[in-house]
């Protein structure tokens, strides 16, 4: 079972400019596990110290918040999307 994980452009300076790859995992959780076993480093640009997401980062599934679904818990199928989407700010 593969899902596309989208990366947005201000992280791929960790993914050496990759900007998606395929994941097999049922969950979000694993999915973003395997992320960061192929580009060491971008866990801590997504989670805090506590393991939870960034509050400046938002992540979807197939256009979902998963903050309105289960979370990293939300279960993943196959051909599913995943977009990170940092905030922007400014003014």
């Amino acid at each position: 079972m593969s899902v596309v994980l989208k990366i947005p452009t201000p992280l791929r300076t960790v993914t050496e400019g990759i900007d998606s790859i395929e994941a097999d995992s049922d969950v979000l959780s694993g999915a973003l596990s395997i992320l960061n076993e192929r580009f060491p480093g971008i866990e801590e640009r997504l989670f805090n110290d506590n393991g939870e997401l960034h509050r400046f980062v938002n992540i979807y599934v197939n256009g979902e918040d998963v903050r309105f679904l289960d979370g990293l818990s939300t279960k993943l199928s196959s051909g599913d999307e995943v977009s990170i989407v940092p905030a922007v700010a400014g003014g």
